[in-house]
């Protein structure tokens, strides 16, 4: 997957029109956990491009923009306009629904033994 291959379950454009509203960078600013303070607030990662030296290229994903519907099941995600889609690396996205997961959390105490 390329620049010019989009994923095989973009049959409608969808990825490629939200790759190119974003300019082919991912659009994390901050939610991830990381300030990108280097790179003017937003996350420096380019699809195809390198974030460090070692790793494989980076394929960007179309996903919810809104972190918290990041938990949505994939029904109900899927139904939400492409409007409220965002390039995100896989870093971002994965850090950002952590934290999402772990806001939602409910707080339990510790069981009690005695």
């Amino acid at each position: 997957m390329n620049e010019r291959t989009p994923p095989l379950g973009d049959t409608g454009g969808l990825w490629q029109a939200v790759l190119a509203a974003a300019a082919g960078r991912c659009q994390c600013r901050g939610t991830c956990g990381k300030a990108h303070d280097k790179d003017g607030g937003r996350c420096p990662a380019g699809h195809g491009g390198y974030v460090r030296h070692g790793t494989g290229p980076v394929h960007l994903l179309a996903a919810l923009a809104n972190p918290d519907a990041l938990l949505l099941p994939a029904h109900r995600a899927a139904a939400l306009p492409k409007r409220e889609l965002a390039a995100w690396c896989p870093a971002c996205h994965d850090a950002t629904r952590r934290a999402a997961r772990q806001a939602t959390a409910p707080a339990t105490a510790p069981d009690a033994l005695f």
